[in-house]
């Protein structure tokens, strides 16, 4: 039995089960369309089940303790990185990325397991002074209860396991809804690791389903109190506000339109390096991908030589391929989309340096210059395998046409000159700027999260505590307090 046939189920309180909705989401191999899994969606009914299965569990997993939790993180990364090949494989499979691409996530989903498992013995209650004479204030960290993670398909195991991992660690439930196009590697297989690991019925549930078939019931459902989304902002403007009504918390990663900023002084060899991956790593479907690689009028002409170079040489194809670059999009819809917009782009007088066809879900790189600056195009994310080469004069117009965009989650500036990158990252109105890099990083300590439409909130590290955990404010009076009547 494939991984695919054997996780094709939703996981209630420790059980694997069929979805009891009346119609079934089918999991497809991007490149080949090859059928994957059918897996019949979870209803209503299922949500609730899993939301007090979550709700039951969580008290006893709390009252576990730190060290406890600890051990249940540290058998999911030896698992983890037992089955590494085999995880490599499906989520080649399942979305279409490279083999480097999937290897890289499964690296950094082992390194946030591993900072979980530290995460579980770190927070500290503390003391705090009072102004009143004999009083004790403690100042506890505590579990919110019930996490709900709501994961997207291009880095499912990933972005999932970083809500997951350190809810989980800090003692709470977690029930997830993995992406319909990623319900495997973002689902079901995270709950065999954990399951095979020894955590609790109850503490994790995968529900599969769309809104089609159960409309808001995940963010409206009673039981959680902090909601963490990974998608596009128009979902996410949603997930934001039905949670406020109801006051749940929530940490919201949105869409992206980052800039790569080429300054006169840069390496354009290894900022050509750069550029080209994060455009073009996984088809550019990353939130955090470089949509626009904007270079100085000065080093403009040659930048563009060497980077529409490499473009040209980039292969598509085959995602097991050892040589290919770039794989399938993720769905016909997206792949139809994107060639759409770039039709668009060219009647609308924009210049394709580079013009890349499209073979079914596969489509080759394009390189697009000339827009005018109040093209819709360079305002937007564009999630494929589409580079914006927009040319400037002098850092503040740089600084402006980075910063005009709804968004603001990545970014990165190259120049030899350290200190001025410095400087000139904090002038981008975005969450995340990597000076001399690709705007695309994450790292298990670092506040991951983005600025204006690109969400809200942090994960990774601290800000991961911070997420998931509540403060409660217990005083002691030693003696007795004075009251005016």
């Amino acid at each position: 039995m494939s991984i695919f046939e054997d996780l094709a189920y939703q996981y209630i309180d420790g059980e694997w089960l069929a979805g009891t909705g009346s119609w079934d989401i089918i999991d497809v191999n991007p490149y080949n369309g090859e059928k994957l899994a059918a897996i019949t969606v979870a209803t209503v009914e299922q949500v609730d089940l899993a939301y007090r299965a979550a709700e039951r569990a969580q008290p006893a997993w709390a009252a576990a303790g730190p060290y406890a939790r600890r051990e249940v993180l540290e058998r999911a990364l030896r698992i983890t990185e037992e089955r590494e090949k085999e995880i490599v494989e499906a989520m080649i499979d399942e979305l279409g990325g490279t083999r480097p691409k999937a290897e890289y996530e499964v690296h950094l989903a082992k390194e946030f397991l591993r900072e979980a498992a530290r995460t579980a013995v770190s927070p500290e209650d503390r003391i705090i002074a009072s102004p009143v004479t004999g009083k004790e204030n403690r100042i506890q960290r505590l579990p919110v209860g019930v996490v709900a993670v709501i994961s997207p398909f291009n880095f499912p195991l990933l972005v999932t396991l970083k809500s997951v991992a350190p809810a989980l660690a800090l003692g709470n439930a977690v029930v997830i809804k993995p992406n319909q196009n990623a319900p495997v590697t973002g689902g079901g297989l995270i709950a065999r690791i954990f399951e095979d690991a020894g955590l609790p019925a109850g503490l994790l549930n995968v529900l599969v389903t769309d809104i089609a078939e159960i409309g808001d019931a995940l963010l409206t459902h009673p039981v959680p109190r902090v909601i963490s989304f990974a998608g596009s902002d128009r979902v996410g403007r949603h997930v934001g506000a039905v949670a406020a009504r109801q006051f749940k918390r929530t940490v919201l990663e949105l869409s992206g339109n980052s800039a790569l900023v080429v300054l006169d002084d840069a390496d354009l060899d290894y900022a050509v390096d750069a550029a080209v991956f994060s455009r073009f790593v996984y088809q550019g479907q990353v939130c955090m991908a470089a949509n626009r690689i904007l270079v100085d009028r000065s080093v403009a002409e040659e930048f563009t030589e060497k980077f529409t170079a490499r473009v040209r040489a980039l292969r598509t194809g085959d995602p097991h391929e050892p040589g290919t670059h770039i794989g399938p999009l993720i769905n016909s819809f997206q792949a139809d989309a994107l060639t759409a917009l770039v039709d668009r782009a060219v009647e609308a007088g924009a210049t394709a340096l580079v013009r890349g066809t499209t073979r079914g879900n596969l489509v080759e790189p394009t390189v697009l210059t000339g827009l005018p600056e109040d093209s819709p195009l360079l305002g937007q994310e564009i999630f494929g395998p589409v580079a914006l080469l927009v040319v400037f004069d002098g850092e503040d117009e740089a600084v402006r046409l980075a910063n005009a965009t709804p968004y603001g989650l990545s970014g990165a500036v190259h120049t030899r000159d350290v200190e001025r990158g410095v400087r000139f990252a904090q002038r981008v109105h975005t969450g995340m700027m990597h000076v001399n890099d690709s705007t695309i990083g994450d790292e298990p300590l670092a506040a991951f999260g983005g600025e204006k439409d690109s969400g809200l909130g942090r994960l990774n590290g601290e800000a991961a505590v911070e997420a998931f955990t509540t403060q409660k404010w217990i005083s002691v009076q030693r003696g007795r307090s004075e009251f005016p009547f």
